[in-house]
């Protein structure tokens, strides 16, 4: 019991994460913030966000945990959404958010997020948002490629690192070697100019991997975001290994079936890294502890911050008792291993300030 009452002490860095919807929700609203696709007739309020959500929150507004979302959701509207929100927020154990301001939607930015929830918030520049932005205004191949990369050298003044896809970065015709060849960058760039509408993005692999070498190049860390449903890190391989040397760290994001796949390329490539969610055990199963970050993934709801870092909390605090239970790890090293789990690593990796 030592280690786990170990982890308890010091705020969570949550590597990733987004803002949040600022306006009152109805019920209808909330739910499409909930994580998952409901069967008809059905609600995301019985799926397993939707009980962590109804598990944490409610106390937190005042409630009984496992309250009805009607309750639940006339609480919110009666406190107000700010305030609501401010009180979810702080009841995290978050001290610090990294904050992928790429995702549609009206949602507050980092410093409104770490203002409301008396924390620092960061901002990790999505790649496919700052190339579609600066498509918007470029008439050329030429110059649109001019113009990314002048973007990139900017958004990397104010940030703290980058995110961009994962898949395709590894595969197809020279992808282990680096970067894409500029005839070959500026034929796809002419092609996706041509035919793209206003506000889209680019999806085409040559695109992305033209995009993640840039954002190696200026040396800040580059979060891979993996589809849950995808073929996991092994997607990417190419790249991670290509990439091995240049200066800047990968923070993998897999889905719960690839947590195992990614740390083991932590375990394999100094510059890589897993960001988890969930349950922390595949990932400190095989790879170097120091390798290993608390993600939470929020989006759109502050109940989705909450649920997430008390979850991950419990499963930690789980693991490491067993652990130090079974003989396997003493109580201090719990502790330590906990603190580099919960804000050190992070803190190395993106260069963020001590807490």
């Amino acid at each position: 019991m030592a280690g786990a009452r170990a982890l308890q002490r010091g705020h969570l860095v949550d590597a990733y994460g987004h803002g949040v919807h600022p306006a009152e929700l109805g019920i209808g609203a909330f739910e499409t913030w909930l994580p998952g696709a409901a069967a008809p007739f059905t609600t995301l309020f019985d799926s397993p966000a939707g009980f962590a959500v109804r598990r944490w929150c409610p106390p937190l507004l005042g409630l009984e945990p496992h309250c009805s979302p009607a309750r639940y959701l006339a609480r919110r509207r009666e406190l107000g959404a700010y305030e609501s929100v401010r009180r979810l927020l702080r009841g995290t154990g978050i001290g610090t958010y990294l904050v992928d301001t790429g995702e549609p939607g009206d949602l507050v930015p980092p410093g409104e997020l770490g203002a409301a929830g008396g924390a620092a918030a960061y901002e990790i520049v999505r790649l496919e948002q700052l190339a579609q932005q600066v498509a918007d205004t470029s008439g050329t191949a030429g110059g649109f490629l001019a113009n990314l990369a002048e973007s990139v050298r900017g958004a990397a003044l104010g940030a703290v690192g980058f995110a961009c896809a994962a898949e395709g970065l590894g595969g197809g015709p020279g992808a282990a070697s680096g970067p894409p060849p500029p005839a070959e960058l500026r034929n796809a760039a002419a092609r996706w100019l041509a035919s793209r509408r206003v506000g889209s993005r680019p999806a085409e692999p040559l695109m992305l991997r033209h995009l993640a070498w840039q954002a190696v190049a200026e040396g800040l860390p580059l979060v891979l975001r993996h589809r849950q449903e995808g073929p996991g890190p092994a997607a990417a391989a190419g790249f991670l290994r290509a990439t091995a040397g240049e200066g800047a760290d990968l923070v993998l994001l897999p889905g719960p079936a690839h947590g195992a796949a990614a740390a083991r390329f932590a375990e394999e490539l100094a510059h890589v890294y897993v960001g988890v969610r969930g349950d922390p055990g595949p990932v400190l199963g095989c790879a170097p502890f120091g390798k290993v970050l608390y993600a939470g993934g929020a989006v759109g709801l502050a109940e989705l911050y909450v649920a997430a870092a008390r979850g991950f909390s419990a499963e930690l605090d789980a693991l490491a008792a067993a652990r130090v239970a079974a003989g396997e790890w003493s109580a201090s090293d719990a502790g330590r291993v906990a603190a580099l789990v919960r804000a050190g690593n992070a803190r190395r990796v993106f260069g963020l300030p001590a807490g």
